[in-house]
């Protein structure tokens, strides 16, 4: 009889330790990450199967997938081709596209064409596969072509390899954090939570307030965010402007022009946040020469 009852000891001892804490949890977390890798990829292949279904009829994530893909790639090509023009190292490559009166075409020009003649198939045809695909592609590579040179079309002046010409890239992140938070299923201003008329109104008339502030503080990519993430907007709407923005400009007067000094300081070009943002931006879109 002993050793029978030191045996079921010992499987009581055993059963107590396998259900103690330190083994139950590990599985947990790895089946989070698990499960948000599956959910990840799951996302992934639906818009996948929706990009390729011949039947599908412009589904909007997956249209706004593919607009932002082209959008990327034409924006990498094109600065890939002025960044090889302004190098000179490949003497065959064919330069910029100038008429026989000498006048230089941007291809700004290309990107407003493309943008408006896509963007008027898009709401003008009952667009179904492939055309929805070729529409959304375009639309995509436009606005690459177009934001490259954002800096041109806000100066009225050639600007693009001056320091001026950064906002160019600057417009380009900016986009493709909106159209990436669009494809993950974000909605702006809150738009997907159920709520009356007068509730809806009330909920996009504080977002936007907030966003706005944001955006009048200097904080663009940030507003973008604000846009999409209420308590974003909520926290950087109190937070000091930066030095160069409008809110500072007009508010920080007077009494208050003490915040001036205090922004000033807090975001001189010499911390390491802009001396990193400087050389993204460099890499992203080369080195300025004026």
């Amino acid at each position: 009889m002993l050793p029978r009852r030191r045996r079921r000891g010992r499987s009581r001892r055993a059963d107590s330790v396998h259900d103690g804490p330190p083994t139950t949890i590990a599985p947990v977390a790895g089946g989070a990450q698990v499960g948000g890798l599956l959910a990840a990829g799951s996302e992934a292949a639906d818009i996948g199967r929706q990009l390729l279904d011949p039947s599908a009829v412009e589904p909007p994530r997956a249209a706004s997938f593919l607009l932002l893909l082209t959008f990327l790639a034409s924006f990498v090509l094109v600065r890939m081709n002025t960044r090889i023009i302004r190098s000179g190292r490949i003497s065959w490559w064919p330069g910029n596209l100038e008429t026989g009166s000498g006048l230089h075409i941007h291809h700004l020009v290309w990107g407003i064409s493309l943008l408006l003649l896509t963007g008027f198939l898009a709401f003008a045809a009952d667009l179904r596969s492939p055309w929805w695909q070729l529409v959304a592609a375009g639309f995509g590579v436009g606005a690459g072509l177009t934001l490259d040179e954002f800096a041109l079309w806000l100066h009225l002046q050639d600007v693009y390899w001056s320091d001026q010409g950064r906002s160019s890239v600057d417009a380009v992140v900016i986009a493709a954090l909106f159209a990436g938070l669009v494809v993950v299923g974000m909605q702006p201003f809150g738009l997907d939570e159920p709520a009356s008329m007068a509730g809806t109104a009330a909920i996009v008339a504080v977002n936007l307030t907030l966003a706005s502030i944001t955006f009048l503080k200097g904080r663009l990519a940030l507003g973008v965010l604000a846009v999409f993430v209420p308590l974003v907007g909520l926290i950087f709407a109190v937070r000091l402007a930066k030095p160069d923005s409008p809110w500072a400009r007009w508010l920080y007067r007077g009494r208050r022009s003490g915040r001036l000094e205090r922004a000033r300081g807090r975001f001189s070009a010499d911390r390491r946040a802009a001396t990193l943002g400087r050389r993204l931006q460099d890499l992203i879109g080369g080195t300025p020469s004026r």
